[in-house]
């Protein structure tokens, strides 16, 4: 299996290159791990199909900032209006542990206060919606499905996270059902993603969540990681660059699915419920490590301590932290649940907790 070690598009994600610029913005970068002829067609020689010229910027992008005051950190992305009322598509990266979102139009220049409608995990998507917004003008859609190795694409977003008018890429799809394994540098959190757009036009951290674009000017893909090159079967190392774009099939159907109110296994909706502790794999043991208990909140309340284990919740063993977050998610802010844990000693113990609201996972 090829390694192709990908940055994170954004979520401020800011490589190590833009540290020393971006100090004030988490590197929330991504690192995809894994890609190749194991999970779908290794990347093709580009070989132009369609002799359109890039198309250059278009209407209905959005600069998005973040604070994540659990953890005192600020973070940027991009998003898509949807719609003319504020309805903006993003990636859930760009926006997952935010306590405060501010999204910027920059066609009227105008911010808003963001508030999430819904996300899901697994893919990677999020809609956020801009307080007060009106007569935005919506970004352009169109379907992935005829996109073709070397068709000319223009990747536009808030790269480095530096606001102001979006930053213009271009470049070629260089193949298509790519998957990849996206690390958050500032979380250690990973995931899955599967059947994307590659193109070798250079996304940068800071554009997760903004258009790749065909020539027409249209969207056909949601910029979500990066990379600086990728080592493939054999142990040869590549230095070209290449970037991964979620179809727009694909992220619209998500997008309009939370626009609808549905949740599912995968799919959140409205407020995320916040139980207060920070919690991390438990060796070869089951249940959830508690590595931080957030003072003010219904763990502490409770007097979870750090170093304990989390073994269940509402009447389920809770067997690792994934299992965790997803019991989690299944619940409201006001939830009343049983919460069970055992101490450094091992002595358990089980209180009611009244979860409170917190940032999207």
């Amino acid at each position: 299996m090829s390694e192709d070690p990908v940055r994170r598009a954004a979520r401020a994600a800011i490589p190590m290159l833009l540290l020393a610029l971006l100090a004030l913005l988490v590197p929330g970068c991504r690192l995809t791990e894994g890609a190749g002829p194991a999970d779908a067609p290794p990347p093709g020689t580009a070989t132009a199909t369609k002799h359109g010229k890039p198309s250059g910027r278009r209407p209905g992008v959005v600069n998005i900032e973040t604070e994540q005051s659990l953890d005192g950190t600020r973070a940027a992305g991009t998003g898509l209006v949807l719609t003319p009322d504020g309805l903006v598509l993003t990636n859930n990266h760009v926006i997952q542990g935010a306590t405060q979102i501010k999204g910027t139009d920059t066609d009227n220049r105008r911010g808003y206060a963001a508030k999430v409608v819904g996300y899901d995990r697994a893919g990677d998507i999020a809609v956020i919606r801009l307080t007060g917004a009106a007569r935005l003008e919506p970004a352009a859609f169109a379907s992935a499905g005829g996109v073709a190795v070397g068709d000319p694409v223009t990747a536009v977003g808030n790269a480095g996270g530096k606001g102001g008018t979006p930053t213009v890429v271009t470049g070629l799809v260089t193949a298509l059902e790519q998957s990849v394994t996206a690390r958050d540098d500032s979380t250690g959190t990973s995931e899955r993603l599967t059947g994307l757009i590659e193109t070798n036009a250079p996304i940068k951290p800071g554009d997760s969540g903004g258009p790749l674009l065909d020539t027409s000017g249209k969207v056909i893909g949601i910029n979500t990681a990066a990379s600086s090159g990728f080592t493939m079967d054999g142990g040869e190392r590549k230095k070209d660059h290449r970037g991964y774009a979620i179809p727009s099939d694909r992220a619209l159907a998500v997008a309009r699915r939370i626009e609808r109110g549905e949740a599912s296994a995968t799919v959140h909706i409205g407020p995320t419920a916040l139980l207060g502790v920070k919690v991390r794999a438990n060796g070869r043991s089951s249940g959830a490590l508690v590595a931080e208990v957030v003072p003010g909140t219904p763990a502490y309340a409770a007097g979870v301590p750090v170093g304990g284990v989390v073994l269940g919740l509402g009447g389920q063993v809770v067997d690792s932290p994934g299992t965790l977050t997803d019991l989690m998610l299944a619940r409201r802010p006001g939830d009343v649940v049983q919460l069970e844990w055992a101490d450094r000693q091992g002595v358990r113990a089980v209180a009611p907790v009244r979860l409170t609201e917190g940032p999207p996972q």
